[in-house]
């Protein structure tokens, strides 16, 4: 039987003070894949301009949206204000990120998400796109990764872009064969 779903791609969001435009223009360009939202509570999620989002889950529970053994295709963070508070010190996410890295799947982050790529230990020596957020910034140098002044960067199957969220999800959506 053929899965009638070509993708699907893992949305991490903030619990509040998402990135509104992010997600949107995000949720436009996987129009073509399967897309699940988790957050830390699984609440509904406010983003920075009042955007409200009911995930489809809660994080702890990422491996409970698929059959038991899978993997998403792609794991990728929304960033914005509240990714300082409800995704860098979370216990769950690095797991999931370096999970599906060594599984050969696509991981990324956007905006001051890209920290949370780094404390999963997966920018070490690489450069990578990052907003200009001074504390992001100082978490990126002390974890080994190198910014860039580029709007996107990938390498190995990780993508950063400091903000734009349209050329971020085309890029995720190539790495894992559309065009």
């Amino acid at each position: 039987m053929v899965d009638p779903q070509p993708a699907t791609i893992l949305l991490v969001i903030p619990q509040n003070r998402f990135c509104d435009q992010q997600l949107s223009e995000l949720t436009s360009v996987f129009a073509k894949v399967k897309t699940i939202i988790l957050s830390k509570s699984g609440n509904e999620a406010v983003g920075e301009m009042k955007t409200k989002v009911l995930p489809d889950g809660i994080l702890v529970d990422w491996d409970k949206r698929l059959l038991p053994g899978q993997k998403y295709d792609a794991v990728v963070v929304v960033g914005g204000k509240g990714a300082k508070n409800s995704l860098w010190n979370d216990p769950i996410l690095p797991q999931i990120l370096t999970d599906h890295f060594r599984a050969g799947k696509v991981v990324g982050a956007l905006g001051l998400s890209v920290v949370s790529l780094a404390r999963a230990g997966l920018l070490a020596r690489q450069g990578v796109s990052a907003p200009d957020n001074e504390l992001c910034i100082r978490e990126l140098e002390e974890a080994g990764a190198f910014v860039v002044d580029e709007p996107l960067t990938f390498s190995d199957r990780v993508v950063t872009a400091g903000a734009d969220a349209r050329v971020f999800g085309e890029k995720i959506l190539e790495l894992l064969g559309f065009n």
